[in-house]
């Protein structure tokens, strides 16, 4: 690494330093008058660190002069750029006061009677050296406003994941409990929510405005704010339509997904996090094992539009028990007919009973539906004219199918 001042001979410093005693009030009554964020008094903090800056860098920078060996300590400037950062201020003041500071040595070098008998070369070596070392403590300072950045970006994300958990947690804390740590999350609950179980959450928040998102064990959920409008907020507590699933919150959360898979819970008021998230983290093995049914080879899917996938997955044993009962007359039958069977009993059922729609969805002709339904009812008896059987049959047939138990196909 270069060091200009290296090159300047070591008793130009020694010369120049009682010289230059009465520099350092200069340098901060410069900085004060012509940078405005210092323009004001030296009090505190900030007037102990400016002060402290100025001496130790001055007393420093002739103490490297013919020495070929690196800037020492930089902790008062590294200081300096993390004081900026507490501060709310970026680096752009610092660095003027650095440029400030500089001009001002540099006039009072010109004007000492040392400086004037030096040889031209020196000079100009004097020069880089002034301006090589004011560069350093200016890295200095932006390496510290980044540590500080860093450290409270840290420290942010920390108290969000907290919050993340806290909403996502059953049973739900207190609302008092959650407005504080909402508060020191610097986030702003709002009135609706949805709960994304994605993963890399963190970046999926960030591309989400107004989203926070944590990376929890074993899933990743972000907390999505939604706005929906009243059409929409009573097509969702009716059941019917889809205004919110079209809304455009939702559109931004599939933007934002940067074609991750995920699963939204469904919106609900901030008090209820706990439920979407519930829901949204039931169906996401289901999602990646591609058993919710229609729709499941989308990257996002909606939890609530699978409450029947996620209601037979809650109890595999029942729906197992259903499945056989539901589905032994099928079982019953050799193999090719079984198959036949349950796509006509499928398209039979999902038509209301009509035979038309059925052959319709089949492509085929409705006799063959009609004879092939004869020979159903011959096989369930009165099951399909009984509304609670034909009920669990419905459910049983869309069943996934890990859920099912293994047929025993007659020899």
């Amino acid at each position: 690494m270069d060091r200009p001042w290296s090159r300047v001979p070591s008793w130009v410093g020694a010369a120049l330093r009682p010289e230059l005693d009465g520099t350092t009030d200069d340098i901060i009554a410069a900085v004060r008058a012509e940078v405005p964020d210092y323009d004001r008094p030296l009090t505190g903090r900030f007037g102990s660190r400016i002060t402290e800056g100025v001496t130790v860098a001055l007393g420093q920078f002739f103490d490297l002069l013919g020495r070929d060996e690196a800037l020492g300590d930089s902790t008062v400037y590294r200081a300096l750029g993390q004081l900026e950062h507490r501060e709310g201020r970026t680096l752009a003041a610092l660095q003027s006061a650095y440029q400030v500071g500089t001009r001002t040595l540099w006039r009072h070098l010109g004007s000492s009677t040392t400086a004037r008998q030096l040889p031209p070369e020196v000079i100009f070596s004097l020069a880089e050296a002034l301006f090589g070392y004011i560069e350093e403590l200016s890295a200095a300072s932006v390496a510290g406003w980044a540590d500080e950045e860093t450290s409270q970006a840290g420290s942010l994300q920390a108290r969000r994941h907290a919050l993340v958990e806290m909403l996502a947690r059953q049973p739900p804390p207190a609302p008092a409990e959650v407005e504080r740590a909402a508060a020191a999350a610097g986030w702003t609950m709002p009135a609706r929510l949805s709960v994304l179980v994605v993963e890399d959450p963190v970046a999926v928040a960030a591309r989400l405005p107004g989203a926070i998102g944590a990376d929890l064990d074993p899933l990743g959920l972000v907390i999505v704010p939604v706005s929906v409008s009243a059409r929409s907020t009573a097509a969702a507590s009716t059941g019917r339509g889809d205004d919110t699933a079209r809304a455009p919150w939702a559109d931004r959360v599939r933007a934002g997904l940067g074609g991750r898979r995920a699963v939204l819970g469904p919106v609900v008021e901030a008090a209820q996090a706990h439920r979407s998230a519930a829901l949204a983290q039931a169906a996401w093995p289901l999602h990646m094992a591609a058993l919710l049914g229609p729709g499941c080879d989308a990257a996002l899917v909606r939890a609530d539009e699978h409450l029947l996938a996620l209601l037979l997955a809650a109890e595999p044993d029942l729906a197992a028990a259903m499945c056989e009962r539901s589905l032994a007359p099928l079982r019953a039958l050799p193999a090719g007919a079984a198959a036949r069977g349950e796509e006509t009993l499928r398209a039979w059922l999902d038509a209301h009973g009509d035979v038309s729609a059925t052959a319709a969805a089949l492509h085929v002709h409705p006799q063959t539906v009609r004879y092939r339904l004869a020979g159903l009812r011959e096989a369930f008896g009165g099951a399909l004219d009984d509304p609670t059987a034909r009920l669990e049959l419905a459910v049983a047939l869309r069943t996934p199918p890990l859920a099912r138990p293994e047929p025993d196909r007659p020899a």
